[in-house]
């Protein structure tokens, strides 16, 4: 049996949104010192409910992105309004705060410094788990029916779950450097 594994990783638009929020929220919050990217000094109003509002838009989103009924580039620029009106608390300031924020992010994700380098960063270690996983689905005889699609964020997801579905998993920039022998078995489950 050949190598039948089609792959692609794509670094998203609407999944690195969440994580840029979600790490302005955790450093909002943070008593010891150690932030995450971005670091903003603003005070920014979030829901209450913030956590598991956010667990909730992030299953959406993954779901609505793996079942491809919408592409990511539309939920973020399309539905922009979507991530403001769950996660903020709506007034008339924090609009223009979450604008700021939203901005701030596409001038960072369209530079080089953004998803291009996320994209680049990760191709000799996506190239080792393609490598890895091709020969394992070899060794047990297991014939891919598609292309795996894989998610690149470019942090960890602290406040939901990075679910695995049939062929589309989201992985971290971080376990690709760190773990991506530990990734493999992982991704063999989504692949029948």
């Amino acid at each position: 049996m050949g190598n039948s594994l089609l792959m692609t990783t794509e670094a998203t638009y609407s999944l690195n949104f969440l994580i840029y929020i979600q790490n302005i929220f955790l450093n909002q919050n943070q008593r010891n010192g150690k932030f995450k990217f971005p670091y903003m000094t603003t005070k920014y109003m979030f829901r209450e409910e913030f956590e598991s509002t956010y667990k909730k838009l992030w299953d959406e989103v993954s779901e609505r992105i793996f079942d491809q009924s919408i592409s990511d580039m539309e939920i973020f620029y399309e539905e922009k309004d979507l991530f403001y009106q769950r996660l903020f608390v709506e007034s008339d300031e924090n609009l223009k705060d979450y604008t700021e924020i939203y901005k701030s992010f596409g001038v960072w994700w369209e530079s080089f410094a953004g998803r291009i380098s996320i994209e680049r960063s990760i191709s000799d270690e996506g190239w080792n788990l393609y490598v890895g996983l091709a020969n394992l689905l070899a060794q047990k005889g297991i014939e891919p029916k598609k292309e795996l699609s894989i998610s690149l964020i470019y942090d960890e997801c602290i406040l939901a779950n990075l679910d695995v579905f049939p062929y589309f998993s989201i992985l971290t920039t971080k376990n690709l450097f760190v773990a991506y022998k530990e990734i493999i078995p992982k991704l063999e489950v989504c692949i029948y």
